[in-house]
C-alpha cells in the first residue's frame, strides 16, 4: 500500500497536484482539498480536436474486507467508437467511504490506470459527477482537475439540486438540473423509457458540448454512452480478475 501511494503521489506531482489532492489526511484536508481544485476548473471548451475518445469507471465489492478499488479507462476512436485500448488498476482505498468524498477512493486507481492506457484519449467521460456535486468537485472534475484532463460527468443518479421542469421522455430531452439557482448539469434522457443520465461538466468542456458529446455516443440500444458503458464493462473484468488473483 506505501509503494501504491508513493506511485499515485508520483503521477499526481507530474502534473503539479498537492499531494493533499490526492491522499488527504483528514476530512477537513479533503474539504479544502476539493475547494481548491474546483477554483481550478474550467466549465467551457477549452481543448483542441478530439481524435479519441475516453470512458472511466471504478468497481467495488461493498463488503470486501480489504477495501479494493478496482478502475478502468478504455480508449476509442471518436469517429466510429471502435475501441482502441483498455487499462486497468487496482488499489486498496486509502480514504473512508464517505458521500461527496469518494473521489479520494477512486481517483488513485484511475490515475494508475491512466498511466498504463495507450493511446491516451483526448477527453474522458467519466461515471459519475463533475461539477453537480455539494462543493463542485465530483470524481470527474477531480481526474480532469488532477490530469488537467478534458472530462465529462455522467452520473446516474443525483447529487445535489432538481430538474427545473418534467422531462420529456423521448431521447434527446433535457431538462437543466439547478442547484441554489445555477444550472449545474443536465438530466437528459438516452433512450426512450429508460431512466435519465445527469451530464455535468467535468474540466475543460463547456455543458452544451458535454451533452451533444453524451447524445452523439448513445443510441446503441443502451441508456449509457458507449465509452462509460465499455468502461464499466472493463471495471467489472478488472475487479473480477483481481478476486481470481
Amino acid at each position: 500500500m506505501a509503494e501504491d501511494r508513493a506511485a499515485d503521489l508520483g503521477l499526481a506531482a507530474l502534473h503539479g497536484a498537492p499531494a493533499d489532492w490526492l491522499h488527504p489526511p483528514d476530512l477537513d484536508a479533503a474539504r479544502a482539498a476539493q475547494r481548491a481544485m474546483a477554483e481550478r476548473v474550467i466549465a467551457q471548451d477549452a481543448h483542441g480536436p478530439v481524435a479519441r475518445l475516453g470512458g472511466a469507471d471504478t468497481s467495488a465489492e461493498r463488503f470486501d474486507p480489504a477495501q479494493r478499488v478496482h478502475a478502468a479507462l478504455v480508449t476509442l476512436d471518436a469517429g466510429t467508437l471502435r475501441p482502441l485500448a483498455e487499462s486497468g488498476a487496482t488499489r486498496v482505498a486509502a480514504f473512508p467511504y464517505i458521500p461527496g468524498f469518494l473521489g479520494f477512493r477512486e481517483v488513485p486507481a484511475l490515475l494508475a490506470a491512466w498511466a498504463r492506457l495507450d493511446p491516451k484519449p483526448d477527453l474522458v467521460m467519466v461515471d459519475g459527477h463533475g461539477i453537480a456535486h455539494p462543493r463542485g468537485l465530483g470524481i470527474a472534475s477531480h481526474l480532469g482537475v488532477l490530469l488537467d484532463l478534458p472530462t465529462i460527468g455522467v452520473a446516474k443518479s443525483v447529487l445535489v439540486g432538481e430538474p427545473a421542469g418534467m422531462l420529456g421522455a423521448e431521447p434527446g430531452a433535457r431538462v437543466p438540473l439547478v442547484w441554489h439557482g445555477r444550472a449545474i448539469a443536465m438530466a437528459l434522457r438516452t433512450r426512450a423509457r429508460a431512466n435519465p443520465l445527469y451530464v455535468s461538466v467535468g474540466h475543460r468542456v463547456g455543458l452544451e458540448s458535454a451533452v451533444e458529446w453524451v447524445l452523439r455516443t448513445a443510441g446503441r440500444g443502451y441508456r449509457l454512452p458507449e465509452p462509460t458503458r465499455l468502461a464499466h464493462l472493463a471495471a467489472n473484468r478488472q475487479r473480477l480478475g483481481a478476486a481470481a488473483r
